[in-house]
């Protein structure tokens, strides 16, 4: 068993709380342990890490195991099934025992380096510590600006705002967990619950290392799907542009009804139309089934939510305290003198 830290033996409970989610990232776990526990002991508080097996098929959870048997404030969570990313970090601050919790991927791409400063904007009585990515110069063009499109979409839509480059690599206090705490919404999207919750913030700016090894989990079906439950469990500004649509399209058709009937009765000038027809209609549905898919996705996701099932399913835990079952309490955050 390695040593603990001193201050680890005097507390009743740790201080910072580490949360990281892995799925299939059993070769970057001893890394990021690796890298992490040197920061965390150099800011000299006591602190947990909460490795979260997000139903991974390889052997991330017997590498968390392992790294246990050699430090006891390493604690586990395994799910038992892929339920998520958004979902593994929220069982990861349900078991968070901290007064301060720290998100971050399990890829090295969130440098451990970068906690020291999230520490610091802490204890200067900032309540969320967000941070936001600093691209490198060879980042691919066509992501950076679907990234931009999507913030700046979101932002419009929710009317709450998201800066280019924030990721779940944050810092938050308790109280703004226990605040999190009480969402029980289907289609979690922290980012955006964090800046609606409020409280005092800023925002450290890191740059982005490579992945350690392994490759991404974020296909780009899986990036399109993630933004989409970002708007859809935000915003229902999309259901009012589609009646805005509808009122349009609709004054349109019935200018044209009143054309052909004016043509025909009054006129007498009226001429066989089949293409001009066959096209005002075909429109006019086309628009139509895309607003029913979109009323049809939120009854979908109403449906979810009334059926009141859990966001996650623990299936083992190491370590790790029942949730909610906290040691420490906002009031115990060291400040800065």
């Amino acid at each position: 068993m390695v040593t603990q830290h001193p201050d680890e033996r005097r507390s009743p409970g740790p201080t910072i709380s580490v949360v990281v989610p892995a799925y299939n990232e059993a070769q970057n776990l001893r890394e990021l342990y690796s890298e992490l526990r040197p920061v965390l002991l150099t800011v000299g508080m006591p602190y947990e890490v909460i490795f979260v097996d997000d139903g991974s098929s390889d052997e991330t959870w017997r590498e968390i195991l392992r790294l246990r048997e050699t430090d006891e404030t390493v604690k586990g969570l395994r799910l038992s099934r892929n339920f998520g990313h958004q979902y593994a970090l929220f069982a990861g601050f349900q078991h968070a025992s901290g007064s301060a919790v720290i998100s971050m991927d399990a890829d090295l791409q969130h440098p451990p380096q970068v906690i020291s400063q999230l520490i610091q904007e802490w204890q200067r009585g900032n309540k969320i510590v967000n941070t936001a990515r600093v691209d490198p110069k060879d980042f691919p063009l066509a992501k950076k600006l679907l990234a931009r499109i999507f913030y700046r979409t979101f932002s419009w839509l929710s009317g709450v705002r998201l800066e280019y480059g924030m990721a779940d690599f944050r810092l938050l206090d308790r109280k703004v967990v226990d605040e999190l705490l009480k969402f029980r919404e289907e289609g979690l999207f922290l980012r955006g619950l964090v800046q609606w919750i409020g409280y005092r913030s800023t925002t450290v700016r890191f740059s982005c290392a490579e992945r350690f090894s392994g490759v991404t989990k974020y296909t780009f079906r899986k990036m399109l799907k993630f933004g989409w439950h970002g708007v859809s469990s935000f915003s229902i500004v999309p259901l009012r542009i589609g009646i805005t649509i509808g009122i349009l399209t609709s004054v349109a058709s019935f200018y044209f009804l009143a054309d052909a009937l004016y043509s025909k009765l009054v006129a007498g000038t009226a001429v066989p139309g089949w293409a001009s027809t066959v096209g005002v209609v075909s429109l006019l549905f086309g628009i139509l089934f895309i607003f029913l898919g979109l009323l049809a996705e939120y009854l979908g996701r109403v449906l979810v939510q009334v059926r009141a099932r859990p966001l996650f399913i623990v299936a083992e835990s190491a370590g790790t305290v029942e949730p909610n079952v906290r040691r420490h309490s906002p009031s115990d955050v060291p400040q800065e003198h």
